[in-house]
């Protein structure tokens, strides 16, 4: 069963005038078991001082599945949430995958963004077979950066937890600019930083990197990006899945 939660860039990141404090607990989808299915309660901590993360898209599925792989080109769902918050078109992409059983974005909060130090759960199924989980994020306060995991092999028992780490990768396919014109509008709200530009939600074909993912340089402050505030350290997330039912 998959479940379609279709969410653009502009519905999950324009009303972020204010920010939350505390964690947020799931909100944007909630899973119903049925006969022969697992259910896991999965949980995304953001772990960086200074990078909001978009709502993570987080999806259960067979092997043969591949969200993303270091050294590789980025699929265009995982493209558009690196540069530009767009949630879409990857939810569209794994729920029309064969092996994948079921598709959940998971929102917390007003704003929605993941805040630094903040986290997010959401119950998702499996149906027998089904016994990977993959999720992905972008790093906002970058030009096309994300973090994320692929293929976690699932718990196999109620009460069984799987604890993971990832880190902060580059899509590959936008020049790290470090500039507000060429990133999410939300970053300087976000991060208090204040800011004229008005910011971006789609792609430059004159920043187009063409190249292949891989881990993330951090932050340089070489124009509106401050080390100070906007750089991390690995891990920048903390993923934990526990098998409810």
């Amino acid at each position: 069963m998959i479940k379609f939660i279709p969410l653009l860039a502009a519905a999950l990141l324009v009303s972020c005038s204010d920010s939350p404090s505390g964690d947020s607990q799931a909100v944007a989808a909630s899973t119903e078991a049925i006969g022969g299915q697992a259910v896991y309660l999965v949980t995304v901590e953001n772990l960086t001082g200074g990078q909001p993360m978009t709502p993570p898209v987080i999806a259960t599925h067979r092997k043969p599945t591949g969200l993303f792989e270091v050294g590789s080109l980025a699929s265009f769902g995982v493209k558009e949430i690196a540069e530009n918050g767009n949630l879409e078109p990857l939810v569209e992409a794994l729920s029309e995958d064969k092996h994948v059983d079921e598709v959940v974005v998971a929102v917390a909060g007003d704003p929605p963004p993941v805040l630094p130090g903040q986290s997010v759960s959401i119950e998702i199924s499996a149906e027998r077979g089904a016994k990977y989980l993959s999720f992905a994020s972008m790093l906002i306060c970058t030009n096309d950066g994300f973090t994320g995991v692929d293929g976690v092999r699932l718990p196999k028992r109620v009460g069984e937890l799987v604890e993971v780490e990832s880190d902060g990768y580059d899509a590959g396919t936008e020049i790290n600019t470090e500039d507000f014109a060429d990133m999410v509008p939300p970053c300087p709200v976000l991060t208090g930083v204040p800011s004229d530009d008005p910011g971006t939600g789609m792609s430059d074909p004159a920043l187009a990197e063409n190249g292949v993912i891989h881990p993330h340089d951090g932050i340089e402050g070489i124009a509106d990006l401050s080390v100070a505030i906007h750089d991390w350290t690995n891990p920048v997330a903390r993923i934990t899945i526990e098998r409810v039912q």
